[in-house]
């Protein structure tokens, strides 16, 4: 089924005021995302599920929205992506599959065991960035051996089977992942996850969820405005607030997201 089977022509039976909540509530939710490199499936994939849209829908128009985050944020932060396309290939690569894997575990395994390993890894995270008070706030790129491409590309795999099932807070785990294993800094992490993440894995993963049915037009371009704005937004405060805010509101969202999905447990 085409990507395009994902619209639909009859809208979402909501009113004004809740179309312009979620508005709202997506519009904030991608802005602090694209501050801290992740996190807006901790607030607006919820939000369009108490709205009344079924999880797998929900999770689909979701992915499809955090793509015109990608987008918003990308074209605000395209300095910061020089230098680094062979990292960004590799996530593409080896990416990419594990999302499309992704989309067929999530109907296969238990949603709360994929929320506990999501929750597990994301505290230690946010833990691991708080005792770790100089992480991600200078670009020290390390040189890369075999053992290392081995790594980086095997946890990218498996971030994206994460990504396609679950969605919520897999950003945050693609920008540890270019911090601790390849040493850039949070603004140039950030920028790449956008890229890599927000655009093509999210993409990928809505194409895979396209079998699940149609998705009302007035929910998606609801979504799509308000995550490019949100997106465009928060690239432009965290250049003006740098590196050391970045980190504070990746720590806490790291924290908040574990908790979160440990509830959900």
């Amino acid at each position: 089924m085409h990507i395009f089977a994902l619209y639909s022509p009859v809208n979402q039976d909501l009113s004004i005021v809740n179309q312009f909540m979620i508005f709202i509530i997506s519009y904030l939710s991608n802005v602090f995302s694209s501050i801290a490199g992740g996190g807006a499936g901790l607030i607006q994939l919820p939000a369009l599920i108490l709205f009344g849209i079924p999880y797998y829908k929900a999770l689909a128009a979701h992915k499809i929205a955090t793509v015109a985050l990608g987008i918003g944020g990308s074209i605000r932060n395209y300095k910061n992506l020089e230098k680094n396309y062979f990292i960004i290939l590799q996530l593409l690569i080896f990416g990419i599959p594990g999302v499309i894997v992704g989309t067929f575990i999530v109907a296969l395994i238990s949603d709360e065991y994929l929320y506990l390993i999501l929750a597990t890894f994301t505290i230690i995270l946010g833990i691991y960035s708080f005792i770790n008070p100089n992480l991600g706030l200078i670009s020290i790129q390390k040189k890369m051996g075999l053992f290392t491409y081995l790594k980086f590309n095997s946890l990218a795999f498996i971030i994206g089977i994460l990504n396609g099932s679950i969605s919520s807070g897999t950003g945050l785990l693609v920008t540890f992942l270019l911090i601790k294993v390849i040493g850039l800094d949070f603004l140039s992490s950030i920028s790449i996850t956008f890229l890599t993440v927000g655009i093509f894995w999210n993409a990928a993963g809505a194409i895979a969820l396209s079998k699940l049915g149609t998705l009302p037009l007035n929910i998606l371009s609801i979504l799509i405005l308000s995550s490019f704005l949100g997106g465009f937004s928060g690239a432009h405060l965290s250049i003006y607030k740098g590196n050391k805010f970045i980190k504070k509101l990746f720590t806490c969202l790291c924290l908040l997201i574990g908790l979160t999905l440990l509830f959900k447990f």
